[in-house]
């Protein structure tokens, strides 16, 4: 089984540079979670034989979104929370922008374990929805994680929106408390950490100059200057199936590159 997931910064975009249909024809995932597609099905020109599509787009047009491309059918896809997580947790941030209908989350159910694609909201430059993360997001989406956990196993994936280490970016000192290294965006993947869940690629490279993300400014990408935010998480359960965990630098068409994980059963 071969999982890939990438933050595509538009999905219309990619299409018309003609990498996503090569990205497919040359890794042949079996699951593809995709983030930011800023796009509903309808907008979108795609054909893809054998697989099953499943889409959670943004009320906002043009924004977020997030798809499964699956080429087995799931037992059930799941778009979002649960409506009692929306009750328990606050998901506007200070502009009444509700994250809940920014289409985040897709889960699909499959026979011995689910897999969950996230769009992490961004704490934003000057930081206005770092509370949103750190208070409401980062708590919800873990409890939705450990309740799918009791009836299976769970797989995540996705733009998670921050470096989790020092070893994660290339320029920790500079980037401390800035957006996506905050203290708070840390403790809260430390907290996916702390409940079980396995940072797939740290059981086979360590150390930094592995990145998902650059920016666009300075040559950053040819010269690695980036940051690791994409990342595949399993349940313990899982961790003697993992057998290889990717980073796909090579495949450009967006700002972030895909990341993969293969499993054995």
């Amino acid at each position: 089984m071969k999982l890939y997931s990438w933050n595509v910064n538009g999905i219309r975009a990619v299409l018309k540079k003609g990498v996503f249909q090569s990205f497919l024809k040359a890794h042949d995932p079996d699951i593809l979670c995709l983030q930011e597609t800023k796009a509903e099905r309808g907008q979108v020109e795609i054909d893809l034989p054998g697989y099953k599509e499943y889409w959670n787009s943004a009320v906002k047009k043009g924004y977020s979104g997030t798809a499964v491309f699956s080429k087995r059918e799931p037992l059930s896809v799941i778009n979002g929370f649960p409506k009692d997580f929306t009750r328990r947790f606050k998901f506007a941030d200070e502009l009444e922008r509700d994250s809940a209908e920014e289409g985040r989350v897709i889960t699909a159910e499959y026979d011995s374990y689910f897999v969950v694609t996230v769009y992490t909201p961004n704490a934003k430059e000057d930081l206005s929805r770092l509370a949103l993360r750190f208070e409401h997001w980062d708590p919800a989406f873990l409890a939705y994680l450990k309740l799918l956990e009791k009836r299976k196993p769970v797989i995540f994936c996705g733009d998670l929106n921050v470096a989790h280490t020092e070893l994660d970016l290339a320029n920790s000192k500079s980037n401390k408390g800035k957006k996506g290294f905050t203290d708070e965006e840390r403790k809260g993947f430390q907290g996916f950490v702390d409940a079980g869940f396995i940072d797939t690629f740290r059981l086979f490279k360590q150390g930094n100059g592995h990145y998902t993300w650059w920016s666009h400014f300075a040559n950053s990408r040819a010269r690695n200057i980036g940051w690791r935010i994409d990342y595949f998480l399993v349940s313990p359960q899982l961790r003697g199936a993992v057998t290889a965990a990717d980073i796909h630098p090579d495949i450009l068409g967006s700002d972030h590159c895909p990341v993969s994980i293969q499993l054995e059963f």
